[in-house]
């Protein structure tokens, strides 16, 4: 199962003005990343940075003038997501820019079942919150001293790491393999892994010796011949 865990920073809040200036994906693949990356700085064209989106990322318009427009990097990102799920926090505002950006070069827009919201998740975990992505950090117990401002490759390790704990899959997807006697898999909403448990197809040889076994067996005689052994099981 492969899934892509991103972040976007943009110059404002409006997608229909606004544009994306970064975007970072992590793979996972079984809910493990795989150590595959896409990191991308976008060119907004005339759109400038807003001073309040300035102070939460601290990318310039100075720095993002040499850097790619979204349409020469839009086949770029659509080949790194390929056929995966879109898992994103807030995932409606880092959507609703990606779709506007495809919309501008008349592309088709990602469905909603290809996304997967990780505050909405979180909200249905924990209720009472708070469960913005610093929050969930150190609910989870993940470093992330290092976030001193928003970053979307950073982001996106962050929510990987908070994303995998929410769902269990450090546990779970540790037996997952063809070969193996149980594997896991994601339900729809991603809010639970179900296991799926199959019999070992043929029992693991004893770790006794043959020394031990003889002993074992003579004690069990030995108890039988006092009755004590079926005085123990009646009891029991």
């Amino acid at each position: 199962m492969r899934e892509i865990i991103f972040d976007t920073e943009t110059t404002g809040l409006d997608n229909r003005a606004d544009r994306i200036i970064e975007i970072g994906g992590i793979e996972l693949i079984n809910h493990f990343p795989t150590g595959k990356t896409l990191h991308l700085y976008i060119n907004p064209g005339d759109r400038k940075v807003h001073p309040d989106a300035l102070a939460v990322h601290g990318i310039t318009d100075e720095s993002l003038k040499d850097k790619p427009p979204f349409e020469e990097v839009a086949d770029q990102i659509l080949e790194f997501f390929g056929d995966a799920k879109w898992i994103a926090h807030n995932a409606t505002f880092d959507m609703g820019f990606v779709n506007a950006e495809f919309a501008r070069l008349g592309r088709p827009p990602i469905l909603p079942d290809m996304v997967i919201d990780t505050l909405a998740m979180a909200r249905r975990k924990h209720p009472m919150g708070p469960n913005s992505l610093d929050a969930l950090c150190r609910r989870y117990g993940i470093d992330n001293s290092h976030r001193t401002q928003h970053g979307a490759l950073l982001d996106s390790e962050l929510l990987a790491e908070v994303y995998i704990e929410m769902i269990g899959g450090r546990q779970t997807a540790l037996g997952l393999g063809s070969n193996s006697s149980s594997r896991s898999r994601q339900n729809e909403d991603a809010d639970e892994i179900v296991a799926d448990v199959y019999a070992r197809p043929s029992p693991l040889p004893s770790r006794l010796s043959e020394e031990e076994q003889a002993a074992h067996a003579a004690l069990v005689a030995k108890l039988g011949e006092k009755g004590i052994w079926s005085k123990y099981r009646t009891s029991e």
